[in-house]
């Protein structure tokens, strides 16, 4: 076996396994953990798509700074065990239909999905490239890519404004 075939399925186990324990996971630090762990195992898998832009983006980005938020937002609201309990019958049936639901839906959409067999005639190496992906983003999709710097930037003074302190309020 290909050594790049055997290093995709431990990306591949190795990721199934990460994000079966984010949702398994009681402890929401331990289930951030394990999805940053998910996000770098992804990272593997762009990068074995030749796409090293993407790859170095999710890192980046998701591992990096979404992770940071979302391990904030958790301690910030410092939540309790005294909340596991509290959940009702209803809402873990509730859980398991929509779960099941998404799992038929994406099962028919897999079931559907037809994957071209390989062509070594017209493999482009170039296709995940940043060049390209740059050409791409400032030429046919300008602006869009400038609306959504705009509206990122709005969204930031928001949060400083939210953020910030009024004189004489107290800080925790």
């Amino acid at each position: 076996m290909n050594s790049a075939i055997s290093f995709f399925y431990f990306l591949s186990f190795l990721t199934v396994l990460s994000a079966v324990m984010v949702v398994v996971s009681r402890n929401p630090i331990h289930s951030v953990l394990y999805l940053i762990l998910t996000f770098f195992t992804l990272s593997g898998h762009y990068i074995l798509l030749n796409a090293q832009f993407l790859a170095a983006v999710n890192i980046i980005v998701y591992a990096g700074a979404i992770m940071v938020l979302f391990l904030f937002v958790i301690m910030f609201l410092n939540m309790k065990q005294d909340n596991e309990e509290s959940k009702t019958n209803l809402t873990k049936i509730a859980a398991t239909i929509v779960g099941g639901t998404v799992f038929v839906i994406l099962f028919g959409a897999y079931r559907k999905s037809v994957i071209p067999a390989f062509d070594p005639q017209q493999f482009d190496s170039q296709i995940g490239m940043i060049e390209n992906l740059g050409h791409l983003l400032f030429r046919d999709y300008l602006l869009p890519f400038e609306l959504v710097s705009i509206l990122l930037l709005v969204a930031m003074v928001g949060a400083v404004m939210l953020g910030k302190r009024e004189i004489g309020e107290r800080h925790f």
